[in-house]
């Protein structure tokens, strides 16, 4: 096991290490920087882990021994928690996180937020614009979206009280993994229950390749939001075609001129010009059915 004594540079802390996305994350980033893992359980992946719960005070001293640097914060309550575990856990339970390393010296600090955030897991949710730009406000009903922007508020504080840190709220679409995942026959003719969660996946490698692209950048001090989904709707007709068969009027206040431009046709519901310009981050891979090779053209 490394120690303080042998990490220069201090260690990335992964919270929800057993996790989806926070697994890869950690077997990815092991070989190339010191990590240790934070989890319900104990996770093997040849790296110092500990087993606890990033929202308990108790189970953070257990990481007093590590001059952590950074951290890659994934734990959370999901998609359809109730408002008292949001609040409780993906909100002051982040704060709780926060602050424990603050106050040991961490400065930087990558956050998994959700294109939920906004209000997306709404059925008759509409946007104030598309794409929905990385700073679209929330307009969430749900507990869990609410918990997201709330969380993404929170840094906004703590950047305020601590100007040499930086958070970085990554806007993460519904995450897919690459070689399993079946994109859905998004089409004018099929009603969708979540549409804006629905057309916005994003694919494992690219969630990683946005985190390592916060990781390696030099500190910039201040709260960012990135959207982070695929490079184009998880469609197989065109965005707005099945947008307008799906709300008809209500999308006649929006403009939608941007999707009718030659080669946006397929373009993502949530706009990603800033992690591009900002961290020379681009996704790279493809939702759409044909683009998969899952149907013919």
């Amino acid at each position: 096991m490394m120690t303080q004594s042998n990490t220069a540079n201090g260690y990335t802390l992964i919270t929800g290490a057993s996790g989806f996305v926070g697994s890869a994350l950690a077997k990815l980033l092991a070989p190339q920087r010191p990590i240790v893992c934070l989890s319900r359980q104990i996770v093997d992946f040849s790296v110092p882990s500990v087993a606890g719960e990033f929202h308990s005070l108790e189970d953070l001293s257990q990481l007093d021994a590590y001059e952590i640097t950074s951290v890659v914060h994934l734990a959370a309550v999901t998609g359809g928690c109730s408002e008292e575990d949001g609040l409780a856990v993906n909100v002051l339970g982040t704060r709780r996180l926060i602050r424990y390393l603050l106050d040991r010296g961490c400065r930087k600090f990558v956050l998994a937020s959700s294109i939920a955030a906004v209000g997306s897991l709404q059925s008759d949710f509409i946007p104030l614009q598309l794409p929905m730009p990385d700073e679209h406000p929330c307009l969430a009903r749900d507990a869990y979206g609410l918990s997201k922007w709330m969380m993404e508020e929170l840094t906004r504080y703590f950047a305020r009280l601590t100007p040499d840190a930086e958070f970085t709220n990554l806007r993460l679409g519904a995450v897919v993994d690459d070689a399993q995942w079946t994109p859905p026959r998004t089409t004018v003719g099929a009603p969708l229950s979540i549409p804006f969660v629905q057309m916005g996946h994003v694919l494992l490698s690219d969630v990683l390749g946005a985190i390592q692209a916060v990781l390696q950048t030099p500190l910039r001090p201040g709260a960012h939001v990135y959207n982070v989904v695929a490079p184009d709707a998880a469609s197989e007709d065109a965005v707005i075609d099945v947008l307008r068969a799906q709300f008809s009027a209500r999308l006649d206040a929006l403009d939608l001129s941007w999707y009718e431009q030659s080669g946006h046709e397929h373009g993502p519901l949530y706009a990603m010009d800033k992690i591009r310009n900002e961290l020379g981050f681009v996704p790279q891979q493809s939702t759409r059915p044909y683009r998969k090779g899952i149907l013919n053209p």
